[in-house]
């Protein structure tokens, strides 16, 4: 049990941070994200997630675009621009399905869109590719 509990502390559990201000999505991507074993903060606006980014350097941010204050892209704009988090994902899970949304956002340097109302095997899938990527296969 002790070399279990030594393998576990020696790789640090991924960071997600979920942005989003409605607790309807906030609490079940929450218990999702803690079920696979992330660690796992929740912003409810927009300058509370660039706080929460510059104080915990999250592997992946799940924003919703309609985050207020500032909105979701410009927090976008902001994370890529961070010279700190530049290994950070960013997928969106938002409400704004518009082509020109989605658009938008993935020109902002998003690494992924998802369209609310989503699946739970949708939004793993997203989250286990892309923090493969930042990993390598190995990891």
């Amino acid at each position: 049990m002790a070399a279990q509990d030594a393998d576990v502390a020696s790789s640090p559990r991924r960071k997600i941070l979920i942005a989003d201000n409605e607790t309807g999505t906030t609490t079940p991507l929450r218990f999702l994200m803690e079920q696979s074993g992330y660690e796992v903060h929740v912003a409810s606006d927009g300058e509370e997630t660039l706080r929460l980014c510059a104080a915990h350097k999250p592997d992946l941010v799940l924003l919703e675009a309609m985050i207020a204050n500032p909105d979701g892209f410009e927090i976008c704009q902001l994370i890529r621009e961070n010279q700190e988090l530049t290994a950070t994902r960013i997928v969106f899970v938002s409400a704004m399905t518009r082509e020109v949304d989605i658009a938008k956002g993935m020109a902002l340097g998003a690494d992924g869109y998802i369209k609310k109302p989503f699946a739970n095997a949708e939004i793993m899938d997203h989250v286990r590719r892309l923090l493969e990527l930042t990993d390598g296969p190995d990891q």
